[in-house]
């Protein structure tokens, strides 16, 4: 047995967390870039998205540091229980750093602790499966060392595949580069932005928001049916914003097309952390490989 415990990018509930007992690490939100509160405890994800639809702006995030981290790692080293520490992709944040440093502070006074941080490559709802495989294999009676085998082909696996309500957000914080130029050459374009290994990528652009929706549950569909596997290989889940109207539909859709449906606990509703960067009206669906079938 070993200790999960992820940042608040992965969105998980808190139903999920105390049920799994995975520990969450947050990050820290601010609408002035002077006063910080913490995701998902001193700022709720309710207040946070009515702040941004009804009185605009651009929030900011700012990472874990590593004190937060060394108290989160430090009663589970006492106690000789291993740590598998699952981050938000290092595109997107440094907090794998602050991470990677609370472990390097902590081995000098511990020098048997067991402690792995991985920098899942992915964020939200695809870093909420990649935490979920992680439950699975602790659940199972994976050992440790063979759990943190598996990690890289998680890493691999995990894919989101999302578009957004306005590309602003993700211009204002530095987070889409040229993708931006990319999508946005024509008046009203948005894309489908497809992350993968880290790295982000156009998957189509489009004015009309529910083809937009459409090609995003074909991708999918097609993604879990590509080189010999089917849908059953794969976990998937739903990562939405502030309109649950739509993504109750879109759901619908998603699950009637893959004939599969989602594990309703693995569905998030993306928070503070990512909806910073995404703005209130993301949406869409991620998938990441069965530990087994790696």
């Amino acid at each position: 047995m070993f200790k999960i415990i992820s940042d608040s990018a992965c969105d998980l509930s808190n139903e999920y967390v105390e049920q799994h007992d995975v520990d969450i690490v947050p990050f820290y939100v601010s609408f002035n870039e002077k006063d910080y509160y913490k995701d998902g405890i001193e700022m709720k994800r309710d207040e946070f998205y009515n702040r941004i639809v009804n009185e605009g702006g651009f929030p900011k995030t700012s990472l874990p540091s590593v004190e937060d981290y060394i108290d989160h790692f430090t009663p589970y080293v006492k106690q000789g229980i291993p740590i598998i520490c699952i981050t938000i992709s290092t595109v997107l944040s440094g907090s794998y750093n602050s991470a990677s440093t609370a472990k390097d502070i902590i081995i000098e006074d511990y020098p048997d602790a067991k402690i792995t941080v991985v920098n899942s490559l992915a964020n939200t709802a695809s870093q909420a499966l990649f935490v979920n495989e992680v439950v699975r294999m602790n659940e199972d009676g994976i050992d440790y060392d063979i759990a943190v085998s598996k990690l890289d082909g998680l890493c691999n696996s995990a894919t989101i595949f999302f578009t957004v309500g306005s590309l602003d957000y993700l211009k204002k914080g530095g987070r889409i580069g040229k993708l931006a130029t990319m999508a946005t050459g024509k008046l009203g374009i948005k894309p489908i932005i497809i992350m993968k290994g880290g790295e982000l990528n156009i998957g189509g652009v489009g004015r009309n928001r529910s083809k937009l929706l459409k090609s995003i549950i074909s991708q999918v569909n097609g993604f879990l049916n590509s080189d010999g596997n089917t849908p059953d290989d794969f976990e998937y889940n739903m990562g939405e914003g502030y309109d649950s109207e739509e993504a109750n539909a879109f759901l619908s859709e998603a699950e009637a097309t893959i004939g599969k449906k989602t594990n309703p606990e693995l569905n998030v509703l993306i928070g503070p952390t990512s909806a910073c960067h995404t703005g209130p009206h993301a949406l869409g669906l991620a998938v990441i490989k069965k530990y087994e079938k790696l």
